[in-house]
């Protein structure tokens, strides 16, 4: 994410993350065949920060979403299934959910007993589910969604001057869909949506098809790799598309017609030229994190008034503030784009380890300057921090920062995470260091990860004692070593 008209950061060495399926009391009755007696999963997946945000005992492998708005009357309804398997013997299971109107719920066919409780959908299925079986759930349900205020301003299933925009972090899946709400739990999507013909709508991944009848289009999008939720978008609406492929990707740009009114450089101009650089982005970042993770590529640039931009998986989706000129347009692109790798491909495990995502997307744009001619990361480096030590800049830890958003996106993240990054380069040599960032997104892609995990491949690839040198500069206070 980028906000305004800078990028920010977050997370201390601490420990991983413990996610897990709590034993809740309930039920006690023993399931056919086995010897393990069916429980409720917990009500929260184990977040610190977010204690019911997602849900225990299964995780999901796909979500198939079906539905139709009208942004008219604001409604959006339809079906959710949710294919997941079971990681406990299951009495019950809770889905993240907003608002809406219920109007069906059942678990492999059979109708199923809810309960709701603010955001938590408690679903009680005819019969247990089995540790390690796959099951699925289908909602039907129909509403306007709620507008959410995440701290950053307006988040959520966003009503826009023609359609909508879901968007935010990071909680906003649970705002128009039944979800597993946390980003250690990614998942495939095969989004289909009906609106008014003459409407586009842009999601992630590949556009299936998009048919057209009776004056309504209804189009298919899907994701060959999982996702995590709060990275699922969806735009409807009037849209310039532009395709093409270039190095192996396929792009897909959508940008609002309506920001190419006025006189001399628009703001869908400057969007425009700043896409544009978007195959040479991915081809200079490739040199450092190793090959781009996705076969589809691509940004959204919609007429609402956002404060930030959004690595939405494959198709990030940018507020048009950001494009006021050609040079700041192209480093956020390079912000988002470095997030298709920290944050999309390699995932949080935990929202205090968010230095992890905002700090690399940071030094990334540290890395595009110097290939630019513009600056160099040492210049970065040393510009931040000859901020006094009095500073406001100082006084967050940034390896755990607090659930605040304030505090959580503050700059203070997502600058001090990419000096915490120059810090670990001048401290190992630019040869580890590079080797540190290719395993890292290596092998880890596809994974969930803690800051304890970067440390330990940065211990293990240079073979120093680093703890030192990432407890001083994930942890508050201008760092000893700075004189």
């Amino acid at each position: 994410m980028a906000r305004g008209r800078a990028a920010r950061a977050g997370s201390a060495v601490v420990a991983g993350l413990v996610v897990g399926t709590a034993v809740l009391a309930g039920c006690t009755s023993e399931v056919a065949g086995s010897a393990t007696a069916a429980v409720p999963g917990a009500d929260g997946y184990g977040d610190p920060y977010y204690p019911l945000d997602g849900n225990g005992g299964y995780d999901v492998d796909g979500y198939e979403l079906e539905l139709r708005f009208d942004p008219d009357s604001g409604v959006l309804g339809g079906t959710a299934t949710v294919t997941a398997t079971a990681t406990q013997t299951l009495s019950a299971f809770n889905l993240d959910f907003l608002g809406f109107e219920i109007s069906s719920v059942t678990v492999d066919g059979e109708d199923a007993a809810t309960a709701r409780d603010g955001g938590e959908l408690t679903v009680t299925p005819a019969r247990p589910l089995v540790d390690g079986d796959t099951f699925t759930t289908v909602v039907s349900y129909e509403g306007v969604p709620e507008e959410l205020d995440d701290g950053l301003g307006a988040a959520g299933f966003l009503q826009t001057g023609d359609g909508a925009l879901a968007v935010g972090q990071p909680d906003v899946a649970a705002s128009w869909f039944p979800v597993n709400d946390h980003p250690a739990d990614a998942a495939t999507v095969d989004l289909s949506i009906t609106v008014p013909e003459g409407l586009e709508a842009v999601s992630n991944g590949a556009l299936v098809d998009s048919v057209t009848e009776d004056g309504e289009t209804t189009w298919r999008w899907a994701t060959e790799d999982p996702l995590a939720p709060y990275l699922l978008t969806l735009a409807v609406g009037e849209f310039r598309i532009d395709e093409y492929d270039e190095g192996g990707v396929h792009f897909l740009d959508a940008i609002d017609p309506a920001l190419d009114e006025g006189d001399g450089a628009t703001i869908g101009g400057i969007a425009d030229a700043s896409f544009d650089r978007q195959p040479e982005v991915l081809d200079f970042l490739s040199r450092w994190f190793g090959p781009y993770p996705f076969g589809q590529s691509g940004g959204i640039v919609d007429d609402v008034d956002l404060g930030f931009a959004l690595e939405t998986q494959t198709r990030p989706v940018y507020s048009p503030v950001f494009f006021t000129d050609v040079e700041s347009g192209t480093a956020v692109v390079v912000h988002e784009l470095a997030h298709q790798w920290a944050g999309d491909s390699v995932r949080l495990g935990g929202w205090q380890h968010i230095w992890l995502n905002e700090g690399f997307a940071t030094y990334a744009e540290w890395l595009w300057a110097q290939h630019e001619g513009t600056s160099t990361p040492q210049q970065e480096f040393d510009r931040l921090a000859a901020r006094p030590a009095g500073s406001s800049f100082w006084s967050i830890p940034i390896g755990d920062p607090g659930p605040d958003a304030g505090q959580l996106f503050s700059d203070a993240v997502y600058q001090r995470g990419a000096m915490t990054l120059q810090a670990l380069r001048t401290e190992v040599g630019d040869d580890d260091f590079a080797e540190i960032l290719r395993e890292w997104f290596g092998t880890e892609a596809g994974h969930a990860v803690t800051t304890d995990d970067f440390v330990a491949l940065a211990e293990e690839v240079s073979g120093a004692d680093l703890d030192d040198l990432f407890a001083e500069w994930l942890g508050a206070g201008r760092p000893a070593s700075l004189g």
